[in-house]
């Protein structure tokens, strides 16, 4: 199983940094906002990056406030609940994400793996992509349910 995991990370690394790009997504919303939203995303990538889960998760509410349903958001907060163990919380977050993950554009140079099953992005500050959101989540979704699917704690 852990084989099948890095063998899924390295080939979703080989197609999604090319370019060697960070997650960046479009909004609709006025220029600042957008920056200000990005910076956000920017700073909680950096608290869950670095382990500060309960940070990080209260930055992505926070954006979730200014823009809701936010798929970026969305997704790494189900990173976050991976990485907490809490596969139904992440499984939900997911969910909401891959709704709104439809024509979202990233830029996808940097991610995490959390736990060997959910990949999490770094927005960029002012670098739009062309690489949809919704197959990556897509992949997150697969990943935690096949995680799921094992006995373990977190599964039931």
């Amino acid at each position: 199983m852990r084989m099948l995991k890095l063998k899924v990370i390295v080939i979703t690394a080989a197609v999604l940094l090319p370019g060697l790009a960070v997650a960046q997504a479009q909004t609709k919303a006025k220029p600042q906002a957008n920056k200000n939203l990005t910076k956000l995303m920017i700073q909680s990538y950096d608290l869950l990056e670095a382990g500060k889960l309960d940070a990080a998760e209260k930055i992505y509410q926070q954006v979730l406030q200014k823009d809701p349903g936010n798929p970026l958001a969305l997704n790494n907060l189900g990173a976050i609940m991976v990485k907490k163990g809490k596969y139904r919380a992440a499984l939900v977050y997911l969910q909401q994400a891959r709704v709104r993950a439809k024509d979202y554009k990233v830029k996808v140079n940097r991610l995490c793996s959390i736990a060997g099953i959910c990949l999490a992005f770094r927005p960029l500050e002012e670098v739009y992509g062309n690489q949809d959101l919704e197959p990556l989540i897509t992949l997150n979704l697969r990943m935690l349910k096949a995680k799921m699917s094992l006995p373990g704690p977190g599964n039931d």
